[in-house]
């Protein structure tokens, strides 16, 4: 059985690994080249690399028997581009979702938008954690008080130079980070607000909340669309079935 996973999520990554341990031929699409270097130790798993559009994932999909969405909760577009493909091309297409967390004393807000707008009648420096696709909701912000930590390839970079962010403002790391290694950035740039999305625990979200709470830094969450899906355990369990 030939099966897609989308996403080079840290349980993308996961979920590859015990497929193929079940004997499935597995295929995962990732958006970039640092995605498919996170894969490169999985023996025996072909990679793509590279964003399609709808068509082009329609086609793509109808080679395979089954699709895994396992893209990152906030990747919208890409969900909605995935699932109408598989409709389309009438290839099943299953949803592996991430468990919320639990955010106690934190400003949340439905977008970046919203993050932006509160934190310009705000005083401080601001560490966004949000991605280099958000960066431009902040355009209204001086770029001295905003301290940016982005994934360390040439089009985050990019992203964060394009809205002239100062490049001693820019943190190009990979995570999930630790409660310490969080601690020590947010004290290094005294840093007085903290702007973040709920990756949960496979993105660390609940040592960078730890920290910022132990250093009395400001949260302000960006809540994650709704959606359904299935958990890891759910999805494996399903996949016991798969070639039967």
């Amino acid at each position: 059985m030939k099966v897609l996973v989308f996403g080079g999520t840290t349980e993308g990554r996961l979920l590859a690994s015990e497929l193929l341990k079940r004997g499935l031929e597995v295929t995962v699409s990732v958006a970039t080249p640092l995605g498919a270097e996170e894969l490169s130790g999985l023996s025996g798993l072909e990679i793509w690399v590279g964003r399609k559009e709808v068509r082009e994932l329609e086609q793509a999909v109808k080679s395979f028997d089954r699709c895994i969405d396992a893209t990152h909760p906030y990747a919208v577009l890409a969900s909605t581009n995935i699932r109408t493909a598989c409709q389309r091309a009438g290839v099943p297409c299953d949803r592996l979702s991430r468990a919320e967390s639990l955010a106690e004393g934190v400003i949340e807000v439905n977008s970046c938008v919203q993050a932006a707008e509160l934190l310009a009648g705000q005083e401080g420096n601001i560490l966004l954690t949000t991605g280099s696709k958000e960066l431009s909701a902040f355009g209204n912000i001086s770029r001295e008080r905003l301290y940016v930590r982005v994934l360390p390839c040439h089009e985050s970079l990019a992203a964060c130079e394009a809205l002239g962010i100062p490049h001693r403002n820019i943190l190009a790391l990979q995570g999930p980070y630790g409660q310490k290694l969080n601690e020590a950035m947010l004290e290094q740039y005294r840093i007085g607000w903290l702007v973040t999305k709920d990756g949960g625990t496979a993105g660390g979200f609940p040592e960078k909340l730890a920290a910022a709470q132990n250093l009395g830094v400001s949260v302000v969450l960006v809540k994650r669309p709704e959606e359904s899906g299935m958990t890891m355990e759910e999805l494996l369990k399903e996949a016991e079935g798969w070639q039967r």
